[in-house]
């Protein structure tokens, strides 16, 4: 008989960094932004309009943000949600958009 290993779900994290430069459609993402993490029990965590880089050589965004998702599933619903694509549209619209899961 095999062991049943139950999954423990933990809380995820996403890093966004973004150079914004399209601040009209970088408006318009936000304005849909929140409602769009909700649907996946996504929230921000920390939102920096100042980032500073510490150490490297990278250039620091415009906007650094940590999302907190109650899971890595959740996290990756949220970004591949086909119902969600205009307002992902709108953020990839506003400049150079990454986003890492952690």
């Amino acid at each position: 008989m095999q062991a049943h290993v139950k999954e423990t779900k933990m809380t995820a994290y996403a890093f966004v960094n973004l150079t914004i430069t399209n601040p009209d459609s970088f408006a318009a993402y936000r304005e849909k932004a929140g409602a769009a993490l909700k649907k996946h029990g996504g929230a921000p965590l920390e939102v920096s309009k100042q980032p500073e880089v510490i150490e490297g050589t990278a250039p620091a965004p415009s906007v650094a943000v940590i999302l907190t998702f109650p899971d890595r599933g959740a996290a990756k619903a949220w970004i591949n949600d086909p119902d969600l694509a205009e307002v992902h549209a709108l953020r990839e619209g506003s400049g150079t958009s990454n986003i890492t899961l952690l």
